[in-house]
């Protein structure tokens, strides 16, 4: 066996000289822009452990019930380092995004170190010297801006092979806070100027507010809708805007201090109890008070009779912050669903989490009968919403791009396995008919993660027309007649609820379904909707492509959408109407909650 230097980010300060035998930890060290730097060396790239789905889903179950164990641990240490006396519930509000997401790329860098080490004879590994605080993140926001780069995983990589104690070299670099994701495309003009307008709406929206009103934040309603639901709801409509979270400096005294536990555990558990404590955002330890001061200053509703999200739940920490403190007085907190993938992957940690922290959460029409939380009203996103398919338009092809490493668990290509996904969608490129190629326009990803995917178009199909993601999904779907959806999301849900002509087609055994899903994408299989392999859609797009309209206004083809979008993407006659009846169910049921309790303590 050749002894081999292992490499385990894109940071090319800690690869090896250029004759020196290499071992790449995965696909996410070899960036395509950068080919001329490794693709002539004497090198291997290690076969990643989630190819074996199996064991993706395993390890995920596993790590869901450690990060639960985890979760009361770490509220328990919290509410001690804070002197409160806060529930998991609060907790979890705040700090569970964060941990989770830890958790389950912490192990995914564990595993994958810890096989190259037992199949492997390893000469050397470089690591980057960091001083203390290097990296630690303000709060969510940076944290997930932190996680896709590759100073972070070097960092991480770092530590584990420091605490498996292998032998390393370490080679200086420049302080780095962190890597942010490049963009593609900037955001337009107009954009700019909504959120603009959108700013002053939220700071005006203060001199209007009742201490006891409804309170909306983020909620993936149309701006229009957003405003009339709250008028029906008897209230001044307001435009609330995430508050950015204070910057709080990182001490290292503050973080002397472990996770305790009475029993015992695996390797991996005891490696996670001692790097939280040194990961852990700025936010929720050093700058939690000031945290919670600016939360007791904002014109916010002092007493809201309801809270509703469905995108302030993740990385808006005031918001959490604020929430968390007014759940624990008796607000309940209505969630909705942020997407598609929802109800039916077979794994998935964020819905979980997202569930967890309501009271009752919204969906776009699916339910399951063992949780009673769950409110199916439609597909908030797509409220008030219309658009009319162009018969001579273009074929508008959705792309998808993942960061090279993985991030939270749910079923989805991972890591390396995004250049299985792209060789699907060039697969599908090259069945199509030369003169419906000509009319593809394919629409990439705006954050590209460092997988290159425009070059990697023009170096496969130099003449594929590409929109680079910064114009929105409705005003290119106004120019096309057709769209093509290549993965799991959101973006077949909006064309499908909408009734505007579309193809879907990905790779099953990366997305993964939950036995409730299947038998409704067996029904779009039926209509020529859904396909599992490339070639088989671009088969059904020759097929249909003189005549989309008839093809899609046919009975069976309408009945499978009708079936499909009644369980993942349903719109009522009347969704406002919907939503008002729920809130002022939830509202009042809440007061009456309220009221005897307050008996019982008279009593």
């Amino acid at each position: 066996m050749v002894a081999r230097f292992l490499v385990t980010t894109a940071l090319e300060q800690t690869w090896p000289a250029d004759d020196v035998p290499v071992l790449f930890l995965g696909e996410w060290c070899r960036l395509y822009e950068r080919k001329s730097a490794w693709e002539k060396r004497d090198a291997l790239v290690a076969p990643y452990h989630w190819d074996d789905r199996k064991k993706l889903h395993n390890d995920y179950l596993y790590l869901r019930s450690l990060y639960e164990e985890l979760l009361g641990a770490l509220a328990t240490r919290l509410n001690e380092l804070h002197n409160v006396d806060h529930s998991v519930r609060y907790w979890r509000i705040i700090v569970g995004p964060w941990l989770g997401y830890f958790i389950q790329m912490l192990f995914d860098r564990w595993a994958m170190l810890r096989q190259a080490l037992c199949d492997n004879e390893i000469s050397g590994v470089r690591v980057l010297s960091h001083s203390d605080g290097d990296l630690v993140p303000n709060d969510m926001a940076a944290f997930v801006a932190q996680y896709t780069g590759d100073s972070w995983n070097e960092l991480i990589y770092g530590q584990v092979l420091e605490w498996m104690g292998v032998p390393f070299e370490r080679v200086g670099a420049e302080k780095v806070k962190f890597d942010a994701p490049r963009i593609a495309n900037s955001v337009s003009p107009t954009r700019r100027l909504k959120r603009s307008l959108a700013s002053v709406a939220s700071y005006i929206s203060g001199a209007f507010c009742r201490d006891d009103e409804y309170f909306f934040i983020s909620s993936y309603l149309g701006i229009k809708q957003d405003l009339w639901l709250q008028a029906k709801l008897g209230q001044i409509p307001k435009l609330w805007r995430p508050v950015a979270a204070p910057v709080s400096a990182f001490d290292r005294e503050a973080r002397r201090w472990l996770i305790s536990s009475n029993e015992n555990h695996d390797e991996f558990a005891t490696l996670v109890r001692e790097l939280i404590p040194g990961h852990i955002p700025t936010t929720y330890l050093e700058g939690y008070q000031t945290l919670v001061a600016l939360t007791e200053s904002l014109s916010w509703p002092k007493s809201p009779c309801v809270i509703f999200t469905s995108n302030s739940f993740s990385t808006d920490d005031v918001f959490k912050a604020w929430s968390a403190a007014k759940v624990q007085s008796g607000t309940p907190m209505i969630v909705g669903q942020h997407g598609g993938n929802y109800g039916m992957a077979r794994w998935t940690y964020i819905e979980e989490h997202e569930i967890a922290i309501s009271d009752r959460y919204l969906t776009w029409g699916w339910d399951e009968g063992n949780e009673t939380k769950l409110e199916p009203v439609g597909a908030l996103k797509n409220f008030g919403n219309k658009i009319v398919p162009d018969n001579d338009g273009v074929v508008l092809m959705v792309e998808m791009v993942l960061p090279r490493n993985s991030n939270h668990m749910y079923s989805t290509p991972v890591a390396s396995q995004w250049m299985n996904y792209f060789e699907d969608q060039c697969r599908f490129v090259a069945a199509l008919p030369q003169d419906l190629r000509d009319q593809l326009l394919v629409r990439l990803f705006p954050e590209e993660f460092g997988w290159g995917q425009r070059r990697r178009w023009k170096d496969r199909f130099p003449n594929v027309q590409l929109d680079g993601g910064s114009l929105s999904m409705y005003s290119l779907m106004e120019r096309a007649r057709i769209c093509i959806s290549t993965y799991n999301a959101t973006t077949y849900l909006e064309s499908m609820s909408l009734n505007f002509p579309t193809l879907m087609f990905w790779n099953p055994t990366h997305w993964e379904l939950r036995d409730s899903a299947v038998p409704y994408f067996e029904r779009l299989k039926s209509a020529g909707i859904y396909h599992e392999t490339p070639e088989g859609a671009a088969q059904q797009m020759g097929k249909v492509w003189r005549n989309v309209a008839g093809w899609w206004g046919s009975s069976e083809v309408q009945a499978g959408r009708k079936e499909f979008c009644d369980r993942y993407a349903y719109i009522p006659k009347s969704p406002l109407n919907v939503m008002e009846k729920l809130f002022r169910r939830i509202s009042d049921d809440d007061l009456i909650g309220r009221n005897s309790i307050m008996k019982r303590q008279m009593h």
